[in-house]
């Protein structure tokens, strides 16, 4: 269903820790000029395990509201607890989300039985489309292959955020699950192998940055214009890679957005702001990119 370069947003903060709206209303119009296939709040990127319960919906109804139906909005809307993710995924749909987007149940590690059945209530109790979110460095559990292929039978399940770091595990995925399920990069730097796999897409943090590079990375491999999408990822791959490893997701980003006007550097513990000797490397990024 999803395919491209989506964003996972990040949520702006005002001095003081509110949420700033006004910035959020700024980026979201810059993703969308940009020609951005689809805006994901509430996600890692966006703090959500820092929001509260309030401001989640807020947020997502706000970027609901500000896109306007131009772009689809799939909000992230996961827990480890199957109750939780459902109440809130059945707020965004209320709140008019296009989809959700539920990280499998972190710190519980649950078996693949249980992992099943938690993507399946969330699946009845809904209407949206749904994609998994694989990300076992933050879950501490893996979802196998094997699983995802159950998943894919349920009827709004419809695709994948793979950030397992296993072109193994992600090629028998697209083998697996067959066309019309949606297998998305959900680490940037890891695009060009995913989508040269037969991989649709990415739901990318560096968008928030640079959405027209990532677009184009992303609509020249998903066309089968291959020499030029790698040319492209192979001259952002230093930026996807300061990005990535500076400091933990969403630190760069943000200080990045921070450094250009878009944002203020605020966070809210437990992170923090990026220590001197990683800021200035992420600068002198930036600065090779035209960027600072």
């Amino acid at each position: 269903m999803w395919q491209g370069c989506l964003t996972a947003l990040i949520t702006p903060f005002r001095s003081g820790g509110a949420v700033d709206y006004d910035a959020l209303a700024a980026l979201v119009e810059a993703q969308v000029a940009g020609g951005i296939d689809g805006l994901v709040p509430c996600g890692s990127t966006g703090e959500a395990a820092t929001l509260t319960h309030e401001e989640h919906g807020q947020v997502v109804r706000a970027v609901v509201e500000m896109a306007r139906k131009r772009v689809p909005v799939i909000a992230g809307t996961g827990s480890n607890s199957t109750a939780e993710a459902i109440r809130l995924t059945q707020e965004a749909e209320r709140a008019g989300a296009d989809g959700a987007l539920l990280i499998s149940p972190y710190y519980n590690r649950p078996p693949q039985e249980g992992i099943f059945r938690h993507y399946e209530a969330v699946a009845a109790a809904t209407k949206l489309p749904l994609l998994v979110y694989n990300i076992p460095g933050r879950t501490g559990s893996n979802v196998l292959p094997e699983t995802i292929a159950r998943l894919s039978r349920i009827r709004n399940i419809v695709g994948v955020k793979e950030a397992s770091g296993s072109m193994a595990q992600i090629q028998e995925l697209v083998a697996t699950c067959g066309p019309e399920f949606a297998v998305l990069s959900g680490d940037d730097n890891m695009t060009l192998p995913i989508m040269t796999a037969g991989g649709t897409g990415v739901i990318a943090v560096t968008s928030n940055l640079v959405p027209e590079r990532m677009v184009h990375m992303a609509k020249a491999l998903r066309t089968g214009r291959l020499d030029e999408g790698r040319r492209e990822a192979l001259a952002l791959l230093p930026l996807l890679q300061a990005l990535m490893t500076l400091d933990v997701n969403p630190i760069p980003i943000k200080t990045a957005l921070a450094m250009r006007g878009v944002c203020q550097e605020e966070f809210r513990l437990p992170l923090v702001p990026m220590a001197p000797p990683a800021r200035e490397r992420l600068r002198s990024v930036l600065t090779a990119h035209g960027l600072a």
